[in-house]
């Protein structure tokens, strides 16, 4: 399959938006505007946990989230200062079934998931969450978000170790006890068994398309939900990943 035919594919599997592929894109961005101006999945205000990680002379660490279609979640993350690179890929899962045909069938174990490779000297690993649970995805929607549905698509967290799990559980304690969402965390702390890289085509998938309809109506709010909620932590340059070696 040619990378023009794998994007296709992967839209029609999608979502319903994907479908529309006669919309246009001053189209997808009026609704675009409209859903974050209305949605009850815009971004939330949500307070910076009260235990991080203690940064040490390290300069590069990873991170793993799931939190829905990955093209959305590596866009956020690519603007974020502090971070290095973010791979969209699969966690969850065994390496065999880490490719997107089989992980859309939704019995993998597998998450759509990012790897973060940020420098905890600028940002830490709390930081990151915040952004996370307030920017890049609804941690209220059980093995959903938005038109996506299928546990390949759930609300997880992947720490790399015992540190980042205990900030991880912490914090949504911490979230779930002010009640800064209308409903109650959903997101899973699971066991870090490995991350997959997504096939090529997925990869700086925001970045490349904006113009496709589900992109401007489901990802490009988030990328502004990130400067207006974190201007501070903001790089208008995303940070794009080197695909050559995938």
């Amino acid at each position: 399959m040619n990378t023009t035919s794998a994007i296709k594919a992967s839209l029609r599997k999608r979502s319903t938006f994907a479908r529309v592929a006669g919309c246009v894109a001053i189209a997808a961005s009026v609704l675009a505007a409209q859903r974050i101006a209305n949605s009850a999945e815009a971004p939330t205000k949500i307070p910076p946990p009260v235990q991080d990680e203690q940064a040490g002379a390290t300069h590069s660490e990873t991170a793993v989230f799931a939190g829905g279609c990955f093209w959305g979640v590596q866009g956020v993350f690519e603007h974020v200062r502090g971070v290095k690179q973010v791979a969209a890929g699969y966690a969850g899962g065994a390496a065999g079934t880490a490719h997107y045909e089989t992980v859309s069938d939704g019995d993998t174990g597998h998450a759509e998931s990012v790897q973060i490779t940020y420098d905890p000297t600028q940002i830490s690993y709390g930081r990151l969450l915040q952004i996370f649970f307030s920017v890049a995805h609804d941690p209220t929607e059980l093995n959903y978000q938005g038109p996506d549905h299928g546990t390949q698509y759930r609300s997880a967290i992947f720490p790399a170790n015992a540190q980042q799990r205990s900030v991880a559980t912490s914090y949504i304690a911490q979230l779930d006890k002010a009640h800064v969402f209308s409903g109650p965390i959903v997101t899973r702390v699971e066991d870090y068994k490995g991350f997959y890289p997504a096939e090529n085509y997925h990869q700086n998938f925001l970045v490349l398309h904006p113009d496709y309809p589900y992109i401007a109506i489901n990802d490009l709010p988030k990328v502004s939900g990130l400067k207006r909620m974190f201007p501070e932590l903001y790089r208008n340059d995303p940070v794009l990943l080197k695909t050559s070696g995938l």
